[in-house]
């Protein structure tokens, strides 16, 4: 899960970034807001940590942003708790708010409870990445809104990165998951083309793609 987390305080940034690497997630770190609008300008996240004041503006800002472009979670971590910056928060959308100095663990558990409530909500099988969006229900995929129409092997090799989403899939990997699709074998060369089809359809650039990445001399990562 990529999570990420603007705080402007060195000790507690590298801290925080270290404690939930440890946890096994992939974290991005900026120190103000004008890092932070950079950086969500062009990639969505799975979850956001926002902390309040920072030295060119404050959290509520950049919470508003986020919310404007998808309704992703976002966990408000601020030196304040009094109940007017609370409900400020609650107000711009954020999902759950906590105060320094914290635990670690107490952090953890928060988040684990925000992303359970999400995935409650995407029960109808709708997963969003960006523009892109899935609904595993009735195996349809919609790019900004309009239906791409998908062959079987194209639809599972799709899900193949949706459930990977952050991680960096190896070609050996990716031919594990999708050779048997329709019972037959699945090489190298066929693997180059199923990716090269897929780009087709839901980049807008197919050589400068914004989700399915080429990580050189590794594999394929969703974004």
């Amino acid at each position: 899960m990529n999570i990420f987390v603007l705080e402007d305080d060195e000790a507690i940034g590298i801290g925080l970034c270290y404690s939930l690497k440890n946890e096994g997630y992939t974290v991005t770190l900026a120190k103000t807001v004008s890092q932070a609008n950079e950086i969500i300008a062009d990639k969505d996240f799975d979850l956001y940590i926002l902390d309040l004041t920072l030295p060119d503006g404050n959290g509520y800002d950049v919470c508003k942003k986020i919310k404007s472009k998808a309704d992703l979670p976002v966990i408000f971590l601020t030196a304040y708790d009094d109940e007017v910056n609370v409900v400020m928060g609650f107000d711009v959308g954020a999902d759950d708010y906590i105060s320094k100095p914290f635990r670690i663990r107490e952090l953890m558990a928060r988040i684990k409870s925000v992303m359970r409530r999400y995935s409650k909500e995407q029960a109808d099988g709708r997963i969003s990445v960006g523009g892109l969006t899935v609904n595993t229900n009735e195996a349809r995929v919609f790019v900004d809104g309009e239906e791409v129409i998908l062959t079987a092997m194209e639809y599972r090799l799709l899900l193949t990165f949706i459930n990977n989403r952050g991680i960096v899939l190896t070609r050996q990997k990716l031919l594990e998951e999708i050779w048997d699709v329709d019972g037959d074998f699945v090489n190298d060369n066929t693997l180059t083309v199923y990716i090269k089809r897929l780009r087709d359809k839901l980049e807008v650039n197919a050589e400068n793609p914004k989700y399915i990445q080429t990580v050189r001399s590794m594999g394929y990562i969703l974004k």
